[in-house]
């Protein structure tokens, strides 16, 4: 399969992004899986629901299942960083997987990079320090604050991020890493 890491700030607008990509890649019969780094706690249950009283009791997972969907809630016993390799061996194969978020793990990127709003300060690239920033997607490339070196796509274009995306599907096969297999 193939693992490309859509990596940035907040509200840099790689959700919608991603969201188009995946209407895309599916409409050309691929089939699309993703993959969303969450910020501390984060619940996908409803307080009440059987679901949330069996975690809120103490359980250690709850797996939810039904005859159109699966979900699995995994409590950690301590905080730590999930293993973004860990996480991709609990899917089952797919053509593509889209990682949201994870901006520092070794895989090959996508920056989605928007200028900060009038009044903030500046917001830092990704492709500067990190050679696996395979390409940048941004509104305004001209407020870019260094240049990429690297190609530079339109935000508001998914279609041709896409192509470039199959155009480019080989620097994105992913491989485990050696030392975790």
């Amino acid at each position: 399969m193939k693992v490309v890491v859509f990596a940035g700030f907040s509200g840099a607008g790689k959700t919608t992004l991603l969201e188009a990509v995946i209407a895309l890649l599916k409409a050309q019969g691929q089939r699309v899986s993703v993959l969303k780094h969450a910020h501390h706690r984060f619940d996908i249950d409803q307080p009440g629901k059987d679901s949330w009283r069996h975690r809120q009791a103490g359980a250690h997972e709850v797996l939810v299942a039904s005859d159109q969907r699966l979900a699995l809630i995994h409590e950690y016993e301590t905080r730590h960083e999930p293993d973004v390799h860990d996480l991709l061996a609990r899917l089952r194969p797919v053509d593509w997987v889209l990682v949201e978020g994870f901006k520092t793990v070794r895989l090959p990127k996508i920056e989605v990079w928007r200028a900060a709003e009038p009044g903030q300060d500046g917001r830092a690239v990704l492709y500067a320090d990190d050679p696996r920033v395979l390409a940048v997607a941004t509104v305004d490339a001209a407020r870019l604050p260094q240049p990429p070196h690297r190609p530079v796509l339109d935000l508001n274009d998914p279609a041709r991020i896409v192509h470039w995306l199959t155009e480019q599907a080989a620097r994105f096969e992913y491989r485990r890493p050696q030392e975790m297999q």
